[in-house]
């Protein structure tokens, strides 16, 4: 009871603020939709202006262990309830010729993250996130990542922004720019599903072309099947850097204390894994109503509430974080996200040219 009333107060301010973000996320102005901008983004930027109004805010005795525990369980139950979200067979057969597009933009930016992490100097573990979230699926892929690296708040809080400029820039300009260049809708709706981080801008992106073209929401289904099999690259990424973490975890330990695998291993990426695979289950089950309160239900519930969730986190790191520090440090993150960016959608267009797509 004690523990649960040291967490609540940090707790609920996170959740009142997810909840504004929800809903600011929701408005329009004209044409533009503020959903290009999502409520993990809009969270993160109110809770680091309440610290940068009243000082000490996260800190104090009422707050601190509630805003704790919301930016670092919170946000690994986010991770587990979106594995629910993903079926490995659905979005392979549906998406499988984007893979080779996928792979090659994931590769490229990650290289390319890696490159400019020891020409910039730039934080390794803020190279990672931005390496991920470029290539990936932008804010998902910085909470899933963050946990299992060990970043703390501020480099959290530093990619997400970083990832939050390109998605704007690249939901505003991209369908423009496939227009211009003579993109076919399907020549767009893998460019934006492969080329734009995050999936509400990779809506916006695809949503906007299919107004321009009067295509009906085709573009929009396609784009957002490739957006979903690129967002399976979380798993093997994720896990690959949970088995490093791990091995180098055990090195450091050798002389001494013994290092404990149970502690040291992020055990929320093996329930994403699960989530995800029970949920690839269920859609091999014969068509009847426990499949369809699965999917029409569960899956849509499980995707509003690991949103939620990570609107909360976002907010509880936005608390956590010295904006002035923020901005001190943030060229050169935003110089490596620029680079990564401007590579994925290089690649992703020469992908589509050799193998004949466009």
């Amino acid at each position: 009871m004690k523990v649960i009333k040291e967490k609540s107060l940090g707790v609920l301010i996170c959740i009142a603020v997810a909840g504004l973000s929800t809903l600011l996320a929701g408005f329009n102005i004209g044409s533009f939709s503020f959903e290009v901008i999502g409520a993990p983004v809009f969270a993160i930027l109110i809770g680091m202006l309440i610290t940068a109004i009243f000082k000490n805010f996260a800190g104090s005795k009422k707050m601190k262990a509630g805003i704790t525990f919301t930016s670092k369980k919170i946000l690994q139950w986010a991770v587990i309830i979106l594995g629910f979200t993903l079926n490995i067979k659905t979005v392979l057969s549906v998406g499988g010729k984007s893979l080779p597009v996928i792979i090659a933009t994931i590769a490229v930016s990650l290289a390319m993250a890696a490159i400019l992490c020891k020409l910039l100097k730039v934080d390794k573990k803020v190279s990672i996130l931005v390496g991920v979230g470029s290539s990936i699926c932008g804010g998902s892929a910085i909470a899933a990542t963050a946990p299992v690296i060990d970043a703390d708040d501020e480099e959290i809080a530093q990619s997400i922004s970083v990832i939050f400029l390109f998605n704007v820039i690249a939901a505003l300009i991209f369908p423009a720019l496939g227009n211009a260049i003579g993109l076919t809708n399907d020549g767009f709706a893998l460019f934006a599903g492969t080329a734009v981080n995050d999936t509400s801008s990779v809506t916006a992106a695809a949503s906007a072309w299919d107004s321009m073209m009067s295509t009906n929401g085709m573009v929009l289904a396609q784009a957002t099947t490739v957006k979903l099999t690129r967002t399976l690259a979380i798993i093997p990424i994720t896990l690959t850097l949970a088995f490093i973490r791990t091995k180098n975890a055990k090195k450091e330990g050798t002389e001494g204390a013994k290092v404990s695998l149970k502690k040291i291993f992020p055990w929320f990426i093996l329930y994403f894994v699960i989530a995800s695979l029970i949920t690839t289950v269920v859609s091999l089950l014969p068509s009847g109503t426990f499949t369809d309160l699965y999917n029409d239900y569960f899956v849509r519930g499980a995707k509003w509430l690991a949103k939620f969730f990570i609107a909360m986190a976002m907010c509880a790191i936005g608390l956590n974080t010295n904006i002035v520090n923020l901005i001190k440090k943030g060229g050169k993150p935003i110089a490596m996200g620029f680079c990564c960016w401007v590579a994925i959608a290089a690649v992703s267009l020469v992908m589509q040219h050799v193998l004949g797509y466009w």
